[in-house]
């Protein structure tokens, strides 16, 4: 076994050899600390404290995807998908009753912000060979997933 790899093995077990139980570790967790989402998969936390911070990135872009296709109905994905589903007229998730020129601006804003997600974020990690994220920058990511989720969840989108 390489020299990498025995320390990596070394490096996961040494919880199992300390005397914190396991919630005194959990609370410690970046995901804990940061507050992300509790419906992230856990897919998404083993890739990241597997130190696949690109992939961690990309998956966790792919479920809210997945989620808002789901609740609109919408058979696409992307910026497509993004667009038609927060659209500004008869929009398939309106995220409130639309009235006003701020919740008209709120809608078109969710609109680009997670239309934005998709190409600046979630594209070049599905579309590029070797992306690589560094930890900081796979949990500012995370974060910005979590909040636009929590804003998805209020306006009904179940995840």
């Amino acid at each position: 076994m390489g020299g990498l790899k025995t320390f990596e093995r070394i490096s996961r077990s040494v919880g199992l050899f300390t005397q914190e139980s396991v919630g005194e570790i959990d609370a410690q967790h970046p995901f804990v600390e940061r507050n992300l989402h509790e419906a992230i998969p856990k897919k998404v936390r083993k890739l990241f404290d597997d130190a696949h911070f690109a992939q961690a990135t990309f998956e966790a872009a792919k479920f809210i995807d997945k989620a808002v296709s789901k609740h609109s109905g919408i058979r696409k994905s992307g910026a497509a998908l993004m667009q038609e589903a927060f659209k500004d007229t008869n929009p398939a998730i309106p995220l409130n009753s639309m009235v006003s020129i701020s919740e008209k601006d709120e809608q078109k804003g969710y609109q680009w912000l997670l239309t934005g997600s998709v190409w600046a974020i979630r594209n070049p990690r599905g579309h590029e060979f070797d992306v690589q994220d560094d930890m900081n920058l796979c949990l500012d990511h995370l974060s910005f997933f979590s909040m636009l989720m929590r804003r998805l969840q209020k306006a009904g989108v179940s995840f």
